[in-house]
Parts: structure tokens; sequence; C-alpha cells
């Protein structure tokens, strides 16, 4: 293999994770919302993560791990950060369609590459991506159906989501993919009290148990392992970016298992979403070596 092929292959393989781990969790959280009539969006939330953490322990054995008092902070903080993005994301979708839910949930990776850009060209993947953002967003007469409550949920997941990718990559830095699994047991132990609280003994009904094992799949392990990597092979600006594609996903997956269908002003923000995509994997190989967060 020459050293060209070397380097495109070292460029589009995180980017292949993160496709995949898009597709995998905008899978999980249609088959998610099929479990809020009887847990809830909060009790669905404590079985993904309790589910999640289960396989993903025994996975990846993250007590091989390592940790100075420094690496654990950030270890507890993108577990947080983690869990808060998931419960927050959930709360939204109870009165959000879900291609909406993910596009206001995007603020977060958007204003990360916002804040971390340093040249021309980057703005011009930017402004694709608000563009495509605004479109996705419904506004005059069909703003009014859109609540202000799930809105509110679903930025807030984006802010979550914000630490997510700056801790996240910190923390794989220090411990790699093994961080993935330690960050969700966190997630798991910060959100469960809410769970069991609003749902109680519902959350132990056997019948969930296969529809909760599958969301914990698609939803977390799966995709939060495949982040974990690719947050640690490129800059944060540049994973920010690529996360702009993650609306798409949703969009379509709404219409395909919820039915929720597209206007063609959002399809035409799909086609805005890709375009900065697709620019900013072209510019990947320009890029420096992935950043870490400053403490």
């Amino acid at each position: 293999m020459t050293q060209q092929s070397r380097s495109l292959a070292s460029t589009l393989f995180p980017v292949g994770l993160l496709l995949i781990a898009m597709a995998s969790i905008q899978s999980g959280a249609s088959l998610a919302k099929s479990m809020f009539p009887i847990v809830g969006a909060q009790g669905t939330t404590t079985l993904r993560l309790v589910f999640a953490s289960i396989i993903m322990v025994l996975v990846l054995r993250p007590w091989r791990a390592t940790f100075t008092a420094r690496s654990l902070r950030t270890v507890i903080i993108y577990g947080i950060a983690l869990g808060g993005m998931n419960f927050l994301f959930y709360m939204s979708l109870r009165s959000v369609p879900l291609g909406i839910a993910v596009a206001l949930e995007f603020t977060g990776p958007l204003a990360v590459a916002i804040y971390a850009s340093r040249r021309a060209i980057d703005f011009l993947w930017i402004a694709l991506a608000v563009s495509g953002l605004l479109l996705l967003i419904p506004s005059g007469a069909t703003s009014a159906n859109i609540d202000l409550l799930g809105t509110g949920y679903a930025l807030g997941a984006g802010a979550c989501w914000a630490l997510y990718i700056l801790y996240g990559q910190k923390a794989g830095n220090d411990n790699g993919i093994q961080t993935a699994a330690l960050g969700v047991v966190i997630a798991a132990l910060f959100i469960a009290p809410i769970g069991i609280v609003h749902a109680g003994t519902a959350l132990l009904t056997p019948a969930l148990i296969p529809t909760a094992i599958g969301v914990a799949i698609l939803s977390t392990a799966l995709p939060y392992s495949l982040e974990m990597v690719a947050l640690t092979r490129m800059p944060a600006r540049t994973f920010g970016t690529l996360m702009s594609i993650e609306p798409s996903f949703g969009a379509l997956s709404g219409l395909l298992f919820l039915h929720e269908y597209l206007s063609v002003a959002q399809w035409l923000a799909i086609a805005c979403i890709i375009s900065a995509s697709v620019g900013a994997t072209l510019t990947l190989r320009k890029e420096s070596a992935p950043a870490v967060a400053a403490d």
C-alpha cells in the first residue's frame, strides 16, 4: 500500500465509523419510542444505559484502565454529559419529531465546530450546516406545532453533546475505547434514580427486556464505542462538523420507522448537511493532529 493510500485510508476510517454510529443510534431512537407508553422516556433511558453498561463492561473490560486524578475527573464529566444527553434527548422525543429533535440537538456539536474554527474554509462547511439546520426546523405557521418544552429538552441535549465531544476526546486519549464503557456506567448510575422514581416496577416488565437490549446495543454500546475510536483520530472541530449529518439520519429514521414525512425544505436541508459533511471530510487530511481539550 502506498503512502497516499494509507493516508486516505486513515482519513476515511474514522469517517466510516461515524456513519455507522449515526445510523445505529437513530435506528435505536426509533425503537426506543415504542417503550415510552410503558416506562416513559425516563425509564427508557435508564434501561438503555443499564443494559448498555453491562454489555460494554463485559466486552471492553474497563477495569484494565489506569487513572490519575485528572483522568478520573475527565471520565466522570464525560459520563455525566453522556447520561444527560441521552435523558434530555428522549424527553424531547415525547413531543418533538425525531428529525427535528436531532436538528435542535445538533446545536451542541455545531457550537464546538464554530468555537474551534481557525480557517476560512471551515466557515463554508459551518454555513452549509447552519443552512440545513434552519431548514430542518419548521418556521412560520408550522412552528406552533413544535412543543416549547420539548424544544428546550433538545437544546439541553445539545449542550450535553458539546461536553461529550470535548471531554470524550480527552478521556479517549487517556484510556482509549475502554473509556466508552466507563462513561456509560457513570451515565447509568447518574440517570437510573430518575428512571426508577418515574417508572418503578414497570422497569422489570419481562416483555421490555428484548427491546431494551436492542436499544442498548443500537443506541449506546455500538455507536459510542465507534465514536470513541473516531474521537481519538480527528480534531474536535472536524468531529463536530461531520456530525452535522446526524439530523438527516434522524429524519430518515423517522420516515422509515415512525412515518414522519419530510417536506421539500427538509430534503433540501439534508442536501446542505451532507454537503457540509463531505466538505469537512475532503479537508480532513489537511488538519493537524487531534486536539486535546484544555483542562
